[in-house]
């Protein structure tokens, strides 16, 4: 029997627009569907994102944070504009370059994108600095801890600060002249550095005039090396010098004998888009390990200097990197905000918890026995579910753990997308090769930035004589999914864990995401095809269960899409409801258009990119978009269709993006455990109530948090913390009464 959701009524969208009437938004005319040109109907792919990054950077203006998660907030901020550079602007770079001419889902061209882009990046920057120097180093300030400065330090301070560039900073370093003999060096992305303009006296012929006789040099700021330097004052106050304010401050001793006239800091951004070639490629590793080495010399697509850099200084770097004026981006203040994410840990873990989330331990899985003992059991018994960070990432280790060493298992097949730089995921594969089981492993090579990380762990697990796969030509794999084989008393018994998220224990502590274990027969046997499909050359005709990208899937969200609107002509009840971290592909786009025009109620919790417009009327006046933003990283991916009131509900590992549905090994399968859906349902009714962390997409593009005047304040985030630890404290309650409870004589 379909297990009915509690989720709350849809909000209305004139309730929507009231409840964040207080805030600004742009009056926009509108117009009817007929009327309308793809710019109307849709967002652009990059400008949605780069609206995304301003909701996290808005989290670090909001002073009801606490101030050190604001510098952690502010520091993902910078650290997705690298990265959204250095891929997405350095792709459509590439398309300029070819005079690409196609136009996208929103009618830009490739040029008037990079226009657009460039100007709200411009303005972006500008919110993050003026959010560090004016609100944030302030505050920091007023709580004893201080960013400063070489130059402001007090001697004593300064001395310090000497000392530790002679003994640790002096031996690291390597200025690089150039001159005739040596040609400017090899600037590294995304690296700190500093150009430094000497007096050439005594270097260059004595006759020439003083501005023919300067020099430049230029060094890298170590990054083995942290990149503030600690003080504590004798007040207890914490004192956190950048080093290359150290550095600048001791260049004389770099550059014995010769006048320093200046020096500025700076930085570039190269384009680390890989161009492979797969059906060329001989050897997919051993390509993608060029492919990786080339990234050090790909185009420079921007250049981060201070605001008060040197002209000539700036001139001089300009002529010797070949970049124009146009890609010039200065700051006011230091470049590469990243550094901040690592204050938290060095005011000390003891100190300032005020400015802290509360500390968050994951909570023993409430659908586990807390032991985990012979885990194959318990799941046998019944479909379990884990939703993390919220409840430990354990039972999925202790799952490949066990099958590792249990000598019924015959075989363990995964995929692998990200995992941990000491995956103990890896070690139990490992282990389970060297105690003679067959184990396959598809290591994604092509996951972007981990590409080293899963070459390395590729050549360890063959080492081992693991079998390992690199997946299927021009697709990535995308697709969570272990799949055990044991042997039992009653014959082969197949045992399954199937994810939102990545086999990896570092970030199952900061993404949500929900894993289902099952030992059902039907899903065990579309396992078994799946993976055959991955090594050999099946292709299966049906399947029972799983639905698999990139050959079914859109189909299938397209078919119950069409299902819901059928429904909602009929007067019957209608429901959609997703949680995805993005959603770009036009087709699904427009189904959903046609859905909301039927009269299907439409709620997307959308993280990131999203080009659906909401709200608009007689297109989609019945969706509303939310996106939810707070300390985890919400990254789990839900798909619940009313379906006439037998509500059909997945979990998948793709979102609606034409990647995920068109060029990636994706698996979306079904929740039927009453228990397991119970669980999810839960969790999208919290999300679908959250008034702290929710922002609301409007007409006009911009996003909204309500107005919380007369609303009980619920953060879903928090919400979802308190129940997993009540859950557990309520196991522990149930327990206890048991153990205490009178033995029953027998009859």
């Amino acid at each position: 029997m379909a297990q009915k959701s509690k989720l709350p009524k849809k909000t209305s969208k004139k309730k929507a627009q009231a409840d964040a009437k207080s805030s600004k938004k742009t009056v926009i005319k509108l117009k009817k569907p007929e009327q309308m040109k793809p710019g109307d109907k849709f967002y652009n792919r990059e400008l949605s994102w780069l609206e995304f990054n301003n909701r996290i950077l808005h989290e670090a203006r909001d002073t009801k944070n606490p101030l050190l998660e604001r510098l952690n907030f502010l520091a993902i901020t910078a650290s997705n504009l690298d990265e959204f550079y250095i891929v997405r602007v350095a792709s459509l770079r590439d398309m300029a370059s070819v005079n690409f001419e196609e136009r996208d889902i929103a009618g830009l061209t490739v040029n008037e994108q990079l226009s657009l882009i460039d100007d709200k990046t411009r303005k972006l920057m500008h919110l993050m600095y003026s959010t560090y120097t004016r609100s944030l180093v302030p505050s920091l300030k007023q709580e004893q801890i201080y960013i400063s400065y070489y130059d402001e330090l007090p001697p004593e301070m300064q001395s310090t600060c000497d000392e530790y560039f002679k003994t640790e900073l002096y031996p690291i370093l390597t200025p690089m002249a150039v001159d005739q003999s040596r040609p400017f060096p090899l600037i590294y992305n995304r690296m700190l550095n500093l150009c430094v303009m000497l007096d050439g006296k005594g270097i260059v012929d004595s006759h020439k005039d003083d501005e023919q006789r300067i020099v430049y040099a230029t060094l890298q700021v170590p990054n083995v090396v942290p990149r503030l330097f600690k003080i504590e004052g004798d007040n207890n106050e914490v004192i956190l010098i950048p080093i290359e304010s150290i550095i600048r401050a001791n260049l004389d001793m770099l550059f014995t004998g010769q006048k320093v006239l200046g020096s500025g800091c700076y930085r570039i951004m190269r384009n680390a888009d890989l161009d492979i070639d797969e059906d060329e490629a001989e050897d997919l590793l051993k390509e993608i390990e060029e492919q990786v080495r080339k990234r050090r010399y790909g185009q420079i697509i921007r250049l981060e200097v201070e605001d008060d850099i040197d002209p000539d200084i700036l001139d001089y770097i300009i002529d010797e990197l070949k970049i124009s004026k146009e890609d010039i981006f200065s700051v006011a203040g230091p470049i590469d905000l990243t550094f901040l994410s690592k204050v938290n840990s060095l005011v000390g873990k003891d100190r300032y918890n005020d400015l802290r989330y509360p500390e968050h331990i994951p909570a023993a899985p409430a659908m586990f026995d807390e032991s985990l003992d012979n885990i194959f059991d318990q799941i046998k018994a019944k479909d379990r579910l884990v939703h993390h960070p919220y409840e430990s990432f354990e039972p999925v280790l202790e799952f490949v753990r066990q099958a590792a060493r249990d000598p019924n298992v015959l075989a363990i097949k995964q995929t692998l997308y990200r995992v941990s730089s000491k995956s103990p995921i890896i070690a139990s594969l490992l282990e389970a090769a060297r105690n003679g089981k067959q184990v396959m492993v598809l290591v994604e090579l092509k996951a972007r930035f981990d590409e080293q990380n899963n070459i390395n762990w590729a050549k360890k697990l063959e080492d081992a004589g693991c079998h390992v796969i690199y997946g299927l030509v021009g697709l990535k794999t995308h697709s969570k999914i272990t799949l055990v084989v044991r042997k039992e008393e009653d014959g082969i018994r197949r045992y399954l864990h199937l994810a939102t998220g990545n086999y990896n224990d570092i970030t199952a502590k900061i993404y949500t995401d929900i894993g289902l274990f099952t030992a059902s027969e039907s899903f065990g046997e579309d396992a078994s095809e799946f993976f055959n499909m991955l090594s050999g050359y099946s292709i299966p005709s049906t399947w029972r269960k799983l639905v698999a990208a990139p050959i079914w899937m859109k189909d299938y969200f397209i078919k119950n899409i069409r299902r819901e609107a059928e429904f909602a002509k009929e007067g019957k009840p209608s429901r959609i409801v997703a949680k995805i971290n993005s959603l770009v592909d036009g087709t699904v786009i427009n189904e959903l258009y046609k859905a909301s025009k039927a009269g299907v109620k439409i709620d997307l919790i959308v993280r990131g990119i999203c080009c659906l417009k909401a709200g608009i009327p007689e297109l989609s006046e019945n969706i509303t978009v939310r996106s939810i933003t707070g300390r985890f990283l919400e990254h789990s991916r839900i798909f619940l269709f009313n379906n006439g009131g037998n509500e059909d509900l997945y979990l998948a590992s793709a979102d609606w993006m034409p990647r995920n549905l068109d060029r990636r090994v994706e698996l979306m399968f079904p929740v039927e455990d009453p228990d397991c859906r119970s669980r999810i349902m839960e969790i999208l009714d919290i999300e679908l109530s959250d008034t702290m962390r929710a922002n609301y997409l409007y007409p006009d593009g911009n996003y909204h948090k309500l107005d919380l005047r007369g609303k009980v304040k619920i953060d879903s985030q928090q919400e979802l913390i308190r129940l997993a630890d009540e859950a557990v404290a309520d196991r522990f309650v149930e327990e206890e009464k048991l153990a205490f409870e009178p033995a029953v004589a027998p009859d």
